[in-house]
């Protein structure tokens, strides 16, 4: 056995292959099958060798969907395969490698022709290749029988039912990738699909039933992270110096036709970066946030969304309401570890949002640990590098920290949990600093990144949304906060008069020609006194509520007192300015009362003297800043093509040619 690719390409003059896809109908029964499924390969798992493997194998694909609807061939397979699963647990108790090996073989070879059966063919069509009639000699009757359906309850059944053993792990994985493949045809529509062969199984009939347990079990396979079994436990033979009676047997029955090729073999690859190092976590998860974003059936809502909205925490002993279908429940305390560890990838950070999103008792829990800063400090770190990140990745992020800033319970509490060192933020070296500071001081990073490059208004947003739920809460801010908040309204302090002048200018020149176009400097002016005004919200909204416990934000307004100035006599801000120019002038009073050549040291000590002194009925009370994360009015427009690209990019030993691809543009290979 070599991993000479070259090989790939005998495999359209494959015999067996040949057989399956030819005009000859071939039984269930046949030996034909066992020579089939005896083949001997690693599954392919990067892109390169899967582009080989389905380049290779089309022409015998599309010879298959053009011959199956008079041979049935694929019907029988499958039925070869529904069989064998009937023994697929108690094999797995046994340890009867050459049957799991054979039975994984075929589902193999279901899941790469349903791909290309999936992108080839309508939904009606398809459903035309996988519904049979056995009629019997003399009678008019028949009965049909729903092979595609009966496929996707055996998968559901295999995926729960079969335990995770070493010779069971490849099996589980591939189950998977064939569901997904199932779901697949969402790729191939530029429209979301709202009606399809999808909702037509998973929401309804047999399938039902499995929703909980499905969910369950794929979360649980997240959870646990479960690395591949060493080389020497895979269910396929190895190669090695003597061959072994495993892959004796195997030459023997496939007579090498499908044993002379390799795609490379277990441990050739480069090593798995973090997120793919369980292959089984990573295919769970993709499958579980594809069936979460299904659309909701004309005539039923999504299963997998409502059990994912319901489950409760296994110390959780009250009974769920009977208005809540699919319900279960699953260690919280072992869900929350892994998505602290997980959150490198986007598909971690896309679960997080839908659960603390969509799940009311996994939000509870969450925002009542003491260890909050496992899960927040991952998520600070993906904005921070956020030139690293796609656009979807930070959103997600950003508005899974609005959610969590709606507590003022959390708020209170991240500024009573104090870091040190923390070595990914390189601005500064921070050796002590509270996890509310750190949060600030990120936040403010995103909106001056998003202010220099991406000046997205969407972003901005939400990120000075997450501040100003904080802003009341903020206690002990780090004296670097205290500045980068000052610093941040420098900056658009600067460039509201920047603007300012453009429309100046660009006034004077308009009465002198009629020709030209103006540029739309008016609506640029009021995106940038809107964010201006936000910031002059959340300061104020910190010193009208916990004056007296940030003195850094009280010396950092005085060290820059000037920049407020413009802003006292401008219409547009001069309510709110009324509390921020009574502290500036009243500390300000103070500090000249002190004398001259005053140290750092001796300014904060008059600052808390001072807020002492100062009458709190002088400061106006304003509505409380609270903003509330609202989810668009079509979710699915954008959480679908996410997630398929999602799936497209990460899935383990699944392919589609991007000029297949319609859902989003892909660049080829």
């Amino acid at each position: 056995m070599g991993s000479n690719s070259s090989r790939i390409s005998d495999l359209p003059k494959n015999e067996y292959l040949k057989k399956l896809s030819g005009t000859e109908s071939v039984s269930e029964n046949d030996p034909f099958w066992n020579q089939l499924l005896s083949f001997s390969f690693p599954a392919p798992t990067s892109s390169s060798e899967l582009k080989l493997l389905e380049e290779a194998t089309i022409s015998v694909c599309k010879a298959l969907v053009e011959n199956n609807p008079r041979t049935g061939n694929l019907g029988a397979l499958i039925k070869v395969f529904l069989s064998r699963t009937k023994e697929l647990k108690l094999s797995a108790e046994c340890q009867n490698h050459i049957f799991i090996w054979q039975t994984h073989n075929a589902l193999f070879i279901i899941c790469c022709l349903l791909k290309v059966f999936i992108c080839e063919m309508s939904d009606e069509e398809l459903q035309l290749h996988f519904t049979y009639e056995e009629k019997s000699p003399g009678s008019f009757g028949s009965d049909s029988e729903d092979l595609l359906e009966e496929l996707l309850c055996c998968l559901m059944q295999l995926i729960t039912d079969i335990p995770l053993l070493d010779i069971t792990y490849e099996i589980s994985v591939e189950a998977i990738s064939t569901m997904v493949v199932f779901l697949s045809c969402q790729l191939f529509h530029k429209e979301i699909l709202r009606q399809s062969i999808s909702h037509k199984y998973l929401m309804q009939g047999p399938c039902l039933p499995y929703t909980s347990k499905l969910v369950k079990t794929l979360l649980y396979n997240f959870i646990r992270q479960e690395k591949p079994p060493p080389p020497g436990a895979h269910i396929y033979p190895q190669q090695s110096d003597g061959g072994g009676l495993l892959y004796g047997l195997a030459s023997g029955v496939a007579t090498g036709l499908w044993t002379v090729f390799t795609l490379g073999g277990v441990g050739s690859k480069a090593a798995a970066s973090p997120e793919l190092s369980s292959p089984l976590a990573n295919q769970s998860l993709l499958l579980l946030l594809v069936l979460a974003n299904l659309t909701d059936a004309p005539d039923a809502p999504n299963p997998y969304r409502q059990a994912i909205m319901s489950f409760k925490n296994t110390q959780d002993s009250s009974p769920f309401p009977s208005s809540i279908p699919h319900a279960f429940q699953i260690n919280f305390n072992s869900l929350y570890t892994a998505l602290c560890e997980q959150q490198t990838s986007d598909q971690a950070t896309l679960l997080l949002y839908t659960l603390l999103h969509q799940n009311s008792n996994v939000r509870t829990y969450m925002l009542a640990r003491t260890d909050m800063e496992n899960l927040v400090l991952p998520i600070l770190e993906i904005l921070y590098h956020v030139e690293e990140r796609n656009s979807h990745h930070v959103y997600m992020a950003l508005i899974i920290l609005l959610i969590l800033t709606e507590d003022d319970g959390f708020n209170r509490s991240i500024h009573e949990v104090i870091l040190k060192n923390i070595t990914w933020y390189s601005e500064r070296v921070l050796t002590e600093i509270s996890l509310g500071s750190l949060l600030i001081l990120v936040v403010i990073r995103t909106i001056q990144y998003n202010m220099t490059r991406t000046r997205d208004k969407y972003l901005h947003t939400n990120c000075l949304a997450a501040l100003a739920n904080m802003s009341a809460q903020f206690r002990s801010l780090h004296q670097y906060a205290a500045q980068r908040i000052i610093s941040l309204f420098s900056l658009l302090s600067k460039k509201h008069n920047k603007v300012l002048e453009q429309a100046t200018q660009s006034l004077r020149g308009s009465l002198s020609s009629d020709d030209v176009p103006l540029p739309d400097y008016a609506q640029d002016l009021n995106v940038i006194e809107e964010v201006i005004r936000m910031m002059l919200e959340i300061i104020n909204s910190c010193l009208t509520n916990s004056l007296h416990h940030n003195p850094n934000l009280v010396y950092a307004l005085l060290y820059k007192r000037d920049l407020f100035e413009q802003f006292r006599t401008h219409p547009s801000f001069q309510d709110i300015m009324q509390n921020i120019d009574l502290v500036i002038t009243f500390f300000s009073s103070r500090l000249l009362q002190a004398g001259a050549e005053l140290s750092v040291e001796r300014v904060l000590e008059i600052i808390k003297q001072g807020v002492v002194a100062l009458p709190k009925d002088r400061l106006k009370k304003f509505p409380e800043l609270k903003f509330k994360y609202v989810e668009e009015e079509q979710p699915e427009e954008f959480f679908i093509p996410y997630v398929w690209s999602l799936v497209y990019n990460s899935a383990v030993g699944l392919y589609w040619n991007p000029q297949d691809v319609q859902l989003f543009t892909m660049d080829s290979d």
